[in-house]
């Protein structure tokens, strides 16, 4: 360690200010506040779902009126691009949070589960509006009675149709969801797996 000293008249220094410059130099040493706001403390299942839940990508599965109101929520008035939403990819391979937006018929579900199984995981998805959760007002043999019959879901927005601000919250809804799930565990089992099948 240099400690360097201020006595400029060139006479010895006493003791207790050498020992005072020591003091001082070491409290320097032990906080440097040049790196204050560079280091975070944090578990790693935090930092993972801090990742994912800011950047949700999300699959438009705009089926009915309800997909106008999802369009609205990415324009610039309500701008979903502040919960990192705005990369809308109709590509499922690109995507991790399915919004089914209107009524699924029986025709169209086959399509919505084909989709829904190209998209990688970790994976969500949200209902949005009364015909995707329940099958609204059409208690039709041809109307899929809520999607969470075919596909897992993770949140419901009620309305019919419902306004982007329900969206907005729905999606600050799966944002909170992801923030509570256990992801390191969740890959410390799928790489078991890997393991277990490259064995046999």
């Amino acid at each position: 360690m240099v400690i360097s000293s201020d006595n400029t008249s060139g006479t010895p220094s006493s003791a207790s200010d050498s020992l005072e410059s020591a003091q001082t130099t070491l409290a320097h040493a032990a906080y440097d506040s040049k790196i204050e706001g560079n280091v975070i403390f944090t578990r790693v299942d935090a930092a993972i779902n801090w990742m994912r839940k800011n950047s949700l990508w999300p699959m438009p599965m705009g089926l009915a009126c309800c997909a106008i109101e999802l369009m609205a929520t990415a324009s610039s008035r309500f701008d979903i691009s502040r919960f990192g939403a705005e990369v809308m990819r109709f590509s499922p391979r690109q995507s991790d949070v399915m919004i089914v937006a209107g009524t699924v018929t029986y025709k169209m579900s086959l399509a919505v589960k084909r989709v829904w199984d190209q998209m990688p995981d970790p994976k969500w998805c949200i209902a949005m509006g009364a015909c995707a959760s329940s099958g609204g007002m059409f208690r039709s043999y041809s109307v899929l009675q809520g999607i969470d019959r075919l596909i897992p879901v993770d949140v419901y927005i009620s309305g019919c149709p419902p306004r982007p601000e329900a969206l907005i919250e729905g999606l600050m809804k799966l944002q909170d969801k992801i923030d509570q799930e256990e992801s390191l565990k969740a890959l410390k089992v799928d790489s078991s797996e890997v393991g277990e099948a490259s064995k046999g």
